[in-house]
């Protein structure tokens, strides 16, 4: 297909189920490598990096299958090999995430890295210098990394940026971990909790859920044991689909989309982002209890989450469906500061200056759509 041809300008109606997020599932995928057991994980997206990931999972010895639409069942026999072949590992990049629960489990992993012995330029110098503080050691030998610990013992570690990767593979090797872990910085994505969430239905113990600062105490292997659990929704599917929505009018229902999440993990964060859809006059409700069956409409309503770009590309989306200019430029660059305080994005946003005093880092193409967007307005935006 060489090109999408949309006939737009009616308004949308109707109802869809968001589904699993794969920032979510793929960690928690490799997290049923740390107890033996049957997983049942519902919401599980139907696409190729779980199907990548599931194969890695069988070499290393857990067994997935699917019983239903979103339903996968794992089986952990306690017969694991823990290597992570390359030919597996350059498919998938998400493939280091079973460095945590390996090491914590067995002690030794052998994972290879596509790109042979040039180790100082790779970007998971955080997991290893994390995990080292933990008591691991690692050596580099033609393209794989050997990490052995005798036990993982706690440690209190702050991380230089608070990296996804970094914080997933501390936090899985610190459920066996001797003594109490404290990750500084951590990265606070609600994916981010939806795996300790997982880990605690486990029997982990975790303080500090969807904060910078995690705390793990250790357990005993015999402590741990298999769970269901269902997959957060992927917040960023369901808030396309409800900006689309507030584009053409009309009334869109996201099932399993949960408000809160989409704009940051918790009810301060979304507390925090009303005024600006109140500047924009619009609103956004929830139908239904919170949780995996919460439903999330938009009637002519605007998106206010995620990050800075869909910050401001939701207001640009706003003022084309005809809002004030004026209020579109005040709410924009109000949106760069409500970003510092959506709690997921800000420590990390370091780059580039729009308000003084705040410095923030975007992808550069999603920066660029958005302000092409908010200049064919005439909004006014600094260089």
């Amino acid at each position: 297909m060489s090109k999408l041809i949309i006939n737009g300008g009616v308004p949308l109606f109707g109802e869809l189920r968001a589904s699993g997020a794969k920032n979510a599932v793929l960690p928690i995928l490799a997290a049923t490598l740390l107890a033996d057991g049957e997983y049942v994980l519902r919401n599980v997206p139907a696409i190729a990096d779980v199907g990548i990931m599931s194969d890695l999972l069988m070499s290393i010895g857990v067994t997935s299958t699917w019983e239903g639409p979103g339903r996968l069942r794992m089986v952990n026999a306690g017969q694991l090999r823990p290597v992570a072949p390359y030919e597996l590992v350059e498919r998938i990049r998400a493939s280091i995430n079973v460095l945590g629960p390996l090491l914590g489990r067995c002690g030794h992993v052998e994972l290879s890295l596509p790109g042979g012995d040039d180790f100082g330029s790779r970007p998971i110098d955080m997991h290893l210098k994390g995990l080292e503080a933990m008591g691991a050691t690692f050596e580099l030998r033609h393209g794989v990394v050997e990490a052995t610990a005798e036990r993982l013992h706690g440690a209190e570690i702050t991380l230089e940026f608070p990296s996804v990767g970094a914080t997933e593979n501390i936090l899985t090797a610190a459920v066996f971990a001797k003594g109490t872990t404290v990750i500084d910085n951590a990265a606070r994505e609600p994916e981010i909790a939806d795996l300790c969430q997982f880990l605690v239905g486990m029997g982990a113990q975790f303080e500090g859920i969807g904060s910078s600062t995690l705390v793990i105490h250790g357990v005993e292997r015999h402590e741990l044991h298999s769970t269901d659990h269902a997959v957060v929704a992927d917040r960023i599917q369901a808030a396309t689909y409800l900006a689309a929505t507030a584009v053409s009018g009309g009334e869109v229902g996201a099932k399993a989309a949960s408000l809160t999440i989409m704009c940051g993990g918790t009810e301060a964060a979304f507390a925090r982002v009303q005024p600006l859809l109140a500047l924009m006059g619009k609103n956004i409700t929830h139908v239904g209890p919170a949780g995996a069956g919460q439903t999330t409409k938009v009637a002519n309503q605007i998106i206010v989450a995620l990050n800075i770009a869909a910050v401001s590309e939701a207001l640009v989306f706003a003022a084309k469906a005809g809002a004030d200019p004026a209020k579109v430029r005040q709410a924009l660059m109000g949106g760069f500061a409500a970003s510092r305080i959506l709690e997921v994005h800000g420590q990390r946003m370091l780059d580039r200056t729009f308000n003084p005093g705040f410095r923030i880092r975007l992808h550069q193409k999603d920066l660029a759509l958005a302000l092409q967007g908010a200049r064919e307005l005439g909004v006014a935006l600094p260089q």
